[in-house]
Parts: structure tokens; sequence; C-alpha cells
């Protein structure tokens, strides 16, 4: 059984007892339980059911893992001739999620 949610502007092919990293938010604390209510789409193995823009009556149900970080980007700008140089880094956060049921 799989859904297809949408959270933070990203849609996400979820399953129950999957690990993933959405979007950080600072009100979800470990041991936490979020509700995902806009589920796009939802699938048993038999059937598939598209929501108009979504499935009435599901939701998909998942435990926060904790805070995590993800890999540091470099932003450099440089402009030729001039002696201007400018190097940043950025490391971005995460909530790390496990989905713990799809209430379909």
């Amino acid at each position: 059984m799989f859904a297809i949610i949408c959270d933070g502007g990203h849609q996400l092919r979820v399953e129950e007892g999957q690990e993933l990293e959405i979007d950080y938010r600072d009100d979800a604390k470990t041991g936490d339980e979020l509700v995902f209510d806009r589920v796009l789409a939802v699938s048993d193995g038999e059937e598939f059911r598209v929501g108009k823009p979504t499935v009435e009556g599901t939701s998909v149900r998942a435990e926060v893992l904790g805070v995590t970080r993800g890999d540091k980007i470099v932003v450099q700008k440089f402009r030729r001739r001039k002696n201007s140089r400018r190097k940043q880094g950025h490391r971005q956060y995460y909530t790390r999620i496990r989905i713990a049921k799809i209430e379909a």
C-alpha cells in the first residue's frame, strides 16, 4: 500500500514503515505524531484512487524521529578582474519522519 501526499509544495510517494526527510518544522518534537491530510492518491495494490484534488477521508500518520541536516553546499560569487570574491556555505535543516499508518 502506498500514498502520494503533498507537503510544503513537494509531492512524496510514501509507504508504511518508510523513513524520509521533509522540510524542517520547528513545532515538531521527537516522538510527536504528524498527520498529512493532503493525500493526492492512494493505492492498496489492487485499486488506485486519485483525488480531485485530494482523496476524501484519507490521511497519513507519521512519527517524528528527529532533526537532521543536509549536505553542505557552497555558494561562491566571483567578479573577474575586480579582486572580488565571496564564499558562503549552507546546510539545510530537515525533519526526519517514519510513516506509521496510511488510513484509507
